[in-house]
């Protein structure tokens, strides 16, 4: 196979062969085809994942379209080529000085557009929060412990939200910062959120010094949900170490980002590029694309200690459309140790 076959293969909307198939046989001859597949699944009513026979690992490609999404996928050595190859074509031209420092230092500009354009419409109900950050799931209403969570990069509320709408604590304490004055406007006018419970703020997390509303050390949990791919790399590491500042000891922070290679990387145009693997929307949000090392690397620096690092390499499909779509996430747990450390 030639590297443009492979990179047409890794590209989100590239169609595969058995759609050519599906064109050229019609639609109830390919309905028979894949009668050919295994039985073994229970299907839900939308399809998006199998029900009943296991977890979604794709173990028959004759299964790909049976539905809406597979977990653990693996790239092979001509895929992961193709993945490179797409990222240095679309990496070859960098934007100038100037254009790199209009787009970082307008940031929270570009962040207020984006909110004033989509409106509470952005809002998502995460309906993974609590599976695959079970330390966020809402305690018993009889639980005495108290809980105070801070979410860097808070949006219109993805995340506190369900956290306040789910959680019957008696003693839970919600904070979030966002650093669009518009996103936080947006979240504090939602039926759900409870100022009693909650306090939302703006700020800028990239500053050297946070300005908040607690004090260092008394952070139970810190999440960050896709927001530390949309600073810039330099200033990352500072986060992170603001991070262990906040975390009480035994605290932990959660984090889910872009992965190197994801569908949206790959799907950039030249021109677009910052510098390597930092990248421009079209509506002037930044966006980082991380490998595990690199993100180990920045929250052992950090002084955090490692409780879980997963690759999320995750295939989606359009079965309407055959459409296959490969993306990669970067979900991490990382612990403040009990004992700190003399510096901090």
């Amino acid at each position: 196979m030639s590297v443009r076959s492979a990179l047409s293969l890794a590209h989100v909307c590239s169609r595969t062969a058995t759609t050519s198939l599906s064109t050229m046989l019609g639609k109830y001859a390919w309905k028979g085809l894949r009668c050919f597949a295994s039985k073994t699944w229970e299907h839900t009513r939308q399809r998006k994942k199998p029900a009943g026979a296991g977890g979604r690992i794709l173990t028959d490609a004759r299964e790909v379209f049976e539905f809406n999404a597979w977990d653990h996928v693996q790239w092979d050595e001509e895929q992961e080529l193709a993945a490179q190859e797409a990222v240095a074509k679309n990496s070859s031209s960098k934007l100038n000085d100037d254009e790199r420092e209009r787009f970082q230092s307008d940031a929270p500009k570009f962040w207020d557009s984006f909110y004033g354009i989509h409106d509470n419409r952005f809002f998502k109900d995460r309906h993974w929060l609590f599976t695959e950050f079970p330390e966020l799931a809402p305690l018993d209403a009889n639980e005495q412990q108290s809980r105070s969570v801070f979410e860097i990069g808070c949006g219109v509320g993805n995340t506190i939200l369900p956290l306040l709408q789910y959680s019957v604590e008696p003693k839970l304490k919600v904070f979030g910062c966002d650093f669009s004055a518009r996103a936080i406007d947006i979240l504090r006018s939602q039926p759900q959120f409870d100022a009693k419970r909650c306090e939302v703020f703006v700020m800028d997390a990239t500053d050297e010094q946070w300005k908040v509303p607690f004090e260092e050390s008394s952070q139970d949990i810190i999440v960050m949900i896709f927001v530390l791919s949309a600073c810039q790399p330099k200033k990352m590491q500072q986060i992170l170490d603001n991070c262990y500042r906040y975390l009480r000891p035994g605290g932990l922070l959660l984090f889910r980002d872009y992965g190197r290679y994801d569908l949206a990387q790959l799907r950039f145009k030249s021109g677009k590029c910052l510098e390597d693997n930092f990248y421009v929307r079209g509506d002037g949000t930044l966006v980082y694309f991380f490998t595990e090392p690199e993100l180990r690397g920045m929250l052992t620096k950090a002084g955090l200690q490692e409780e879980q690092v997963i690759v999320d390499r995750r295939l989606q499909v359009n079965r309407s459309r055959g459409l296959k779509m490969y993306r990669v996430w970067i979900q991490a747990k990382f612990k403040k140790p009990l004992a700190a450390r003399s510096n901090s």
